[in-house]
């Protein structure tokens, strides 16, 4: 598979989340060329604030790899991540973050921040962006204006 059919499978995470009445963003985690864990917002449904779909695709990564630390692993998310999911990301050692698009608002990824891949920080990696970002963009603009028009 490719990164562009790892991001369709990001935003099929996304579009559940915004059928469920979330921020339609989400997320997967990929180890070896094998998804092991799938992600997409989940604040409201668990009355959760860190439940992010980075976070969530993460803890269930680490859950099926066995191990906090997902060397090897790539993410693959919707959304430019903010700054507490950038964090978990450094901390988890992910090898690459793949997003689409960019997050004027919040995103730690250089946007607003640059949380990741800072000189300071002991852990760096392979950050690209852009792959179906109109997608992820026109998703989150929709689900915004239905619940603007509601």
């Amino acid at each position: 598979m490719t990164d562009i059919d790892f991001m369709q499978l990001a935003l099929a995470e996304a579009r559940l989340a915004a059928e469920a009445g979330e921020v339609p963003i989400g997320a997967v985690v990929v180890h070896g060329g094998v998804i092991v864990a799938r992600g997409q917002n989940r604040v409201l449904r668990d009355v959760d604030p860190t439940a992010h779909a980075e976070i969530v695709a993460m803890r269930d990564a680490a859950g099926a790899l066995s191990n906090y630390r997902l060397n090897g692993c790539t993410l693959y998310v919707t959304l430019e991540p903010c700054a507490m999911c950038a964090g978990a990301m450094i901390h988890a050692r992910l090898d690459r973050l793949v997003f689409a698009a960019a997050d004027p608002k919040a995103g730690a990824a250089g946007s607003v921040l640059s949380v990741l891949n800072h000189p300071q920080l002991n852990h760096q990696m392979l950050v690209e962006q852009g792959i179906l970002a109109k997608e992820a963009a026109e998703l989150l603009r929709s689900f915004f204006r239905e619940r603007r028009a509601s």
